[in-house]
């Protein structure tokens, strides 16, 4: 290799550096201020008003509601943690490697989830594993966590 292609080369990966880090950044504020926004609402709805007579219909729909946005609020919390997770290994120069084979995760894949952690190959490996255990465990009667060795 050259001079001049391991200069390109090196300009080519901190250019992608650069911009999935501009990436995991933007969507890391996104997710904070969405949070803020919504810890925000629920504050302000705990806080306010008077106590009225409230039907039963009304109450769990109320409980149903504030399970959703706790739900997505926690679900946020997790892509945060995610999204750190990436800038630190951005940091380390880990980044965009998959865990799995180590091969480089595609600039496709990374642009449409910054913070993935397998390339595409070893994800859908993965996932159908756990298709498969999920398909089995069901399958065994009882689902007992221990296995039948009187045969």
């Amino acid at each position: 290799m050259t001079k001049k292609t391991r200069t390109a080369t090196k300009v080519s990966h901190t250019a992608r550096y650069e911009e999935l880090r501009h990436i995991l950044e933007d969507r890391r504020r996104e997710i904070v201020s969405e949070v803020n926004s919504k810890m925000k609402d629920v504050r302000v709805e705990g806080a306010g008003g008077i106590m009225q007579p409230v039907e039963m219909g009304d109450i769990s729909d109320a409980t149903i509601q504030d399970d959703i946005d706790f739900a997505l609020i926690q679900m946020k919390a997790e892509t945060l943690q995610r999204i750190d997770e990436a800038l630190r290994r951005l940091e380390d120069g880990t980044y965009g490697n998959c865990f799995e084979c180590a091969d480089e995760i595609s600039q496709q894949r990374l642009r449409a989830l910054p913070f993935a952690v397998r390339c595409k190959d070893c994800e859908e490996a993965r996932e159908a594993a756990a298709q498969r255990e999920r398909f089995y465990s069901q399958r065994r009667p009882g689902g007992s966590l221990f296995l039948d060795l009187s045969s």
